[in-house]
Formats: structure tokens, C-alpha cells, sequence
């Protein structure tokens, strides 16, 4: 028997457990939501909110207000500092580094024990649960797992207290029995030059038997590409004949899947998407057939859904939660199907209705399943289009498809009005393969969006609000040095695909001049 027939029968309890998602998804949401309360009810914000009196959703949603990272920051700094029982019982030593708001550079999200154990590290080993179901005469373990990771550094002069990726931090305190089956080493995985530790992690794995990736499709290319350049092959599977399976995150797959394809020629190659985010680890594909993902229900988090209609100026900016938009969120047991909402988490790791920023979409309900739309922040609302990444996602696919072009990166941001008092969107492309007709992939995708987002369509009438959107072709590797540029090349770092401002745009406009 394989060392993977061995270790499949590890992963049968968790497998039945998970068919509680079939069916009892709000009784196991009440459980969370409950626990939740009894355990951090002695904490300084459980008793200024009255944790001890929460015994309904109702009471929940009426003690305590939503919250964006301005409104938590401050309890988060003296968390930083050593102090205990703030958000969460004890002492929090580690923080996920993640993306600024508009006042700071970073945020630093609290990364508690129970959160380790009880979200992020759950949701990996119910990914391996949910992929050895759906594939029986997987290998998985018989080889080796090349998961990229990012770094940390410490946390102000507290002992043993470090910020940093959250990859890092996971692997930091991944069970030493994992290191037996990954690669590269902890030292390479957690450099913080990517582009040294992109060369190490090739040099170190090249002639290992890879069977399964984990990491950010854009930096795992990244990598994938060194490996191919130092091993003199052409394809991925001459390098890894057994490679079958990428758990994928953190950036949509759409406009890298072609590439993927292209360097892994082999119908045994899986690919399952994960929504695991500093935050928290909040989906999982459980169907290959289907791209949308199970919303994790029995972890420790507590989900919210506020409709996009209602959100304006989302929460985040210091300002206290608007008592009417308060009242807009709903529990998971109240959301519909094809309805574009913000996502409000309240977690182990002492986020309280937490607005993340992210906006989803529910496919079903029995099941809760659904796919991630786009940002709260990041969509172009300039006219009254509401584009949102998703729009922009499929429309990219849809004229990649028509023309056999290949994106690698792109950002969109609006013209609101040029010398000939013109508006329109203009999108900064890089091309990994470029059509041959610009000007056909540009109508291609424009007329691509007006039929998936009526709102686009509306405002595009008679060319009379919007003029036929601008694709701006990129140099190759613009956007990898904007993003080294700005110290945050490699990681969890994204590129904001869409943005209602040209703050962006501009900068890497800055970028190709100089």
C-alpha cells in the first residue's frame, strides 16, 4: 500500500463531519456564534459590548457595532504592546501583515492560537480531506508538497512576538511532522528577498518528487518559471512526473489558469481553489466540477452579509458604524442566491463584525456555497457602472478565449474626463501572449462586460455616459516592479485589480516613464 493509501484513512472522520455542511448550516453557525461569546466574554471588549448577555443573533447584532480596521486598531496596538484580554483571553504574540487602509501602510490582523489551530490550519487539512474524497487514487503523499510561504520579522520588543505574512506564520508553527513532506526548507521559505529565495526554492526542489503545490498563483508561476529555466525542460510534468494537485488562493485563477495548462500538459492535474485570507480561512472547492466554494461553518468564525446596494463609504475610516447599515447584515441563514454582498466576520483571532473588505456571492443555500465577486474597495463605480472584479474576470476570460491572448496582470482604474471631456476606463494590460488586434480584444471585452453588468451596459449607451473602454498594453514585469518598488514583491501582496481612483494606475504610469 501507498504511503497516501496509509494516510487517506486519517482524513475519514473529518470527511463524514463535513456533510454536516450539507444541511445544518445555520445550527452550526448558532454554535459558533455561541462559543464565540462564552469564550471571550471576559475580555475588555466582550464586557464594554456585554458578551454575557448575547443569547440570539438578534442581541449580537444589536450589542455590537460593525467594524473596519480603524475602529479595532487601537486595541490591536496595545495587543502589539503585551497587553492581555483585549480582544481575545491571553496574551496574542503574532499578526498577519496585510495591506493598508487609507491612514496606514499596513494592517496587523491578530493571529491567536485557537485561530491557528481552529481556522487557518483547519481549513488546510480539510483542503487535503475534501481532494483525497474527490480523488481516490491519489498519490498526494507519496511525494512532496512545495508550498510558498512569506517572512516575518518581530514585533516591536515583545519576546517571541512576530509580525509578518501569514504564510509565515504558518509555517513558523506548522507540527514538525509536515516538514517531513514539504518543501523548500523553513529557512528558504521564509527568506524575505523573493527574488533570492524564488532562485533557492528552484534550486532546492528541482529534484524532489513534487506532487502537490500551495501558494498564490502569480508567485507560484514565478517560481514554477525559475524551476523550468534551471532544469532545461520544457514542461512541468518532465520536471515532476507525479506534480497532481494546486491549492490555489489569494488572487482569482482566471487569468493564470491558461498558463498553468500550457506548463502542466497532463489530464491528471487538479486544481482546487481555497479562500484562505489573513483574516481568516473562509471556503473551499468540494466539487471540482463546480468553481464556487462550501463556506466553512464550523470553524471559529461567525459570518454577516450586508447587501452591496446598502454600502457607500465602507466602514474603515475612523467614522462610527452607520446604526442603519447595522441593521442591513444578515446571518448566512439570510442571505439569497445572486445577490453581490459584503462579507462581516467575527473570529477566534478577536475580529468583532469585521468588515474585510471582500464581497461574495452565494451559488446556493443548501449547501452555502459561493464564489468571491470582488472588493468592497476595489470595483470602479465612477458613473453608476458598479464594475466589479468578477465582471472584470470573466470579461478578460471571455476575450482571451476570442483572440488567444493571455493577461498576466492588469489594473483598471476611470478617465473621468480628458481634453475632449471624454469619460471612459482604462485598463493597463500585461500581456503574457498579446492579440494581434488590440482594438478587437478591446471591443471584445467591452462588449463582454455590457452583457454580463447592465449597469456597464447603461452607461455605455449611445457612448453618451462612458466611451468604449482604453487598453493600455504594459511592459513586461511593470507590475512585479511597482510592486518591489513598494516593498512588496512576493507574499500575500496583490495587485489591485480594480480602483475607483487612478492612484494606482498613475503610479505605475510614473513607473514606465522613469
Amino acid at each position: 500500500m501507498s504511503v497516501t493509501g496509509i494516510v487517506r484513512n486519517v482524513f475519514l472522520k473529518r470527511q463524514k463531519e463535513l456533510e454536516r455542511h450539507q444541511h445544518e448550516g445555520e445550527a452550526m453557525q448558532q454554535e459558533v456564534l455561541q462559543g464565540l461569546m462564552a469564550h471571550a466574554k471576559q475580555t475588555e471588549y466582550g464586557r464594554k459590548h456585554l458578551f454575557s448577555t448575547v443569547k440570539t443573533y438578534a442581541d449580537f447584532a444589536q450589542t455590537i457595532p460593525l467594524n473596519g480596521y480603524e475602529e479595532l486598531k487601537g486595541y490591536i496596538e496595545r495587543m502589539r504592546h503585551g497587553e492581555s484580554d483585549v480582544l481575545w483571553p491571553g496574551q496574542v504574540k503574532w499578526y498577519a501583515k496585510s495591506s493598508g487602509t487609507t491612514n496606514d501602510k499596513s494592517k496587523f490582523i491578530p493571529v491567536t492560537h485557537e485561530g491557528l489551530k481552529h481556522i487557518h490550519y483547519q481549513g488546510g487539512y480539510d483542503s487535503v480531506a475534501l481532494y483525497l474524497r474527490n480523488n481516490p487514487k491519489s498519490r498526494l503523499f507519496d511525494g512532496r508538497a512545495l508550498i510558498l510561504g512569506g517572512s516575518h520579522s518581530p514585533n516591536y520588543t515583545l519576546r517571541d512576538s512576530l509580525v509578518g505574512d501569514l504564510s509565515a506564520i504558518l509555517i513558523e508553527n506548522i507540527n514538525p511532522l509536515a516538514n517531513l513532506v514539504r518543501v523548500p526548507k523553513k529557512q528558504t521559505a521564509l527568506l524575505s528577498d523573493f527574488e533570492i529565495k524564488r532562485d533557492r526554492i528552484a534550486q532546492e526542489t528541482v529534484k524532489k518528487n513534487v506532487t502537490n503545490l500551495s501558494g498564490v498563483p502569480s508567485w507560484m508561476l514565478s517560481v514554477l518559471t525559475r524551476v523550468m529555466e534551471i532544469s532545461g525542460k520544457q514542461y512541468l510534468t518532465e520536471v515532476w512526473p507525479n506534480m497532481e494537485v494546486f491549492f490555489h488562493g489569494g488572487v482569482a485563477f482566471t487569468p493564470y489558469r491558461k498558463h498553468y495548462e500550457e506548463l502542466i500538459p497532463s489530464d491528471r492535474m487538479h486544481y482546487m481553489e481555497t479562500y484562505n485570507a489573513s483574516e481568516g480561512f473562509f471556503g473551499l472547492q468540494d466539487d471540482p466540477a463546480d468553481p464556487s466554494m462550501l463556506l466553512m461553518l464550523d470553524y471559529g468564525v461567525f459570518y454577516e452579509f450586508i447587501p452591496m446596494e446598502y454600502i457607500e463609504n465602507p466602514i474603515g475610516k475612523g467614522a462610527v458604524a452607520d446604526p442603519s447599515l447595522m441593521a442591513k447584515a444578515v446571518p448566512v441563514w439570510g442571505v439569497e442566491t445572486g445577490k453581490n454582498y459584503a462579507m462581516v466576520i467575527s473570529t477566534s483571532c478577536g475580529l468583532w463584525r469585521y468588515m474585510i473588505g471582500d464581497t461574495v456571492k452565494f451559488t446556493s443555500t443548501n449547501p452555502y456555497k459561493f464564489i468571491i465577486s470582488g472588493r468592497t474597495k476595489h470595483f470602479i463605480n465612477a458613473f453608476g457602472e458598479e464594475l466589479i472584479v468578477d465582471n472584470a474576470e470573466k470579461g478578460l476570460q471571455y476575450a482571451c478565449e476570442q483572440t488567444g491572448a493571455e493577461v498576466s496582470e492588469y489594473t483598471a482604474a476611470p478617465v473621468f474626463m480628458d481634453n475632449h471631456a471624454k469619460c471612459r476606463h482604462q485598463w493597463l494590460i500585461e500581456f503574457a501572449v498579446p492579440p494581434k488586434d488590440l482594438a478587437e480584444f478591446a471591443g471584445i471585452l467591452d462588449r463582454k462586460l455590457r452583457d454580463i453588468n447592465s449597469d456597464y451596459d447603461a452607461k455605455r449607451y449611445k457612448d453618451i455616459t462612458l466611451q468604449p473602454l482604453e487598453i493600455i498594453p504594459a511592459r513586461q514585469n511593470l507590475f512585479n516592479d511597482w510592486l518591489k518598488a513598494k516593498g512588496k514583491l512576493g507574499g500575500q501582496h496583490k495587485i489591485p485589480r480594480l480602483s475607483n481612483s487612478r492612484e494606482y494606475i498613475e503610479e505605475l504610469f510614473c513607473l514606465v516613464k522613469n
